[in-house]
């Protein structure tokens, strides 16, 4: 297995040392905890339309075996409903911009506030596999005997 890659970060917002960034909870954490860089207090509505928050840095992974995921915090999106607006972030290693995060209030009735510095989401560090594809001509399924049934179609 190759060496862990030496990930760059550099910060936009010069709050971010102060709110404890680059942090990780606990030892064993798998995701560090992003800090929304708002200038003011922000209410997310209801249901409403997911907002970007700027996450104040850029990461910089540079090698191509590697990518950051964003997700969620456990405690905000189960206990508020706080969850990212498009499921998971992708960050590919060749990206440099702005990380901004999609935050999206899923609450059927109760607004969120997010104040500037809350830990709203977290970026863990993966490697990434990319297979050998190749085009087949036989029919879908043929060689597992499951064919196209999917959604459930082994059974429980």
């Amino acid at each position: 297995m190759s060496a862990l890659p030496e990930v760059g970060l550099r910060l936009l917002d010069p709050r971010l040392p102060g709110w404890g960034f680059p942090r990780w909870g606990s030892a064993a954490a798998a995701g560090l905890d992003l800090h929304a860089c708002l200038d003011a207090s922000l209410i997310l509505p209801p249901r409403s339309a997911p907002v970007l928050i700027p996450a104040g840095f850029c990461v910089l992974i540079g090698n191509p075996d590697w990518c950051g995921l964003i997700f969620p915090r456990s405690g905000r999106g189960h206990r508020d409903g706080l969850v990212l607006g498009n499921g998971t972030g992708v960050i590919d290693a060749d990206y440099e911009g702005p990380l901004m995060i999609s935050a999206w209030n899923r609450d059927d009735a109760h607004p969120i506030r997010i104040e500037p510095g809350d830990r709203i989401a977290q970026l863990v560090f993966t490697r990434v596999t990319r297979p050998v594809l190749t085009v087949l001509e036989d029919e879908p399924g043929s060689g597992s005997g499951r064919r196209a049934g999917g959604f459930g179609s082994s059974g429980r």
